[in-house]
C-alpha cells in the first residue's frame, strides 16, 4: 500500500494505458507468432508420439515375427534331428545286415576249409593206415607167425597209429 502512495493517479492510469497498448501490439504483432511457434511444438510433439507408437508397433510385430520363427526354426531343428535320428538308425540296421552277411559268408567259408581239412586229413590218414597195413602185413609175413610175435605186430601198428593221431 505504501507503493500506491508514492504513485500519483496519473502515472497508474498511464501505467495501465502503456500496458494495455503493450498488449494490444504484442497481441496483433507477437501473439499468432508465438500461438503458431506453440501450435508447432504442439503438433510436433504429437507427431513424434504417433511415430514413437508406430515404432513401439513395428518393434512388438518384429518380436513376435521373431519368436514365430524361432518357433519355427526350433521345430525345423527338432524334425531335422528326428529324421537325422531315423537315418542314422538306417544306416546301422544296414551295417548290422551287412556284417552279418560277412559273417555268413565268413563262417560258410571257414565250415568249407574245415570241410577240406577233415576229408584231406582223412584220406591222410587212410594213406597212413593203408601204408602201416601194408608194412605190417609185410612184417607179418617175414616173421614167423607166432601168438608172441602177432602180439607183438599188433602192437606197433597201435603204437604208429597213436603217433599218427
Amino acid at each position: 500500500m505504501e507503493l500506491l502512495k508514492l504513485l500519483t493517479t496519473n502515472e497508474i492510469v498511464a501505467q495501465v494505458i502503456n500496458f494495455l497498448i503493450l498488449f494490444f501490439l504484442l497481441r496483433i504483432f507477437l501473439w499468432k507468432r508465438i500461438l503458431g511457434i506453440l501450435d508447432e511444438r504442439r503438433e510436433k510433439i504429437a507427431q513424434d508420439f504417433k511415430t514413437i507408437e508406430g515404432t513401439k508397433k513395428s518393434v512388438e510385430e518384429l518380436k513376435n515375427d521373431y519368436e514365430k520363427k524361432m518357433g519355427s526354426i526350433e521345430e525345423m531343428a527338432k524334425t531335422k534331428m528326428h529324421e537325422a535320428v531315423l537315418e542314422g538308425g538306417k544306416i546301422v540296421s544296414e551295417i548290422k545286415k551287412e556284417a552279418y552277411r560277412d559273417a555268413e559268408k565268413i563262417i560258410q567259408s571257414a565250415r568249407a576249409d574245415i570241410r577240406y581239412e577233415i576229408t584231406k586229413a582223412k584220406n591222410e590218414l587212410k594213406d597212413k593206415v593203408v601204408d602201416l597195413t601194408i608194412q605190417a602185413t609185410e612184417s607179418v609175413i617175414r616173421e614167423k607167425l607166432t601168438v608172441e610175435s602177432d602180439k607183438k605186430i599188433v602192437k606197433e601198428f597201435l603204437d604208429q597209429m597213436e603217433e599218427l593221431s
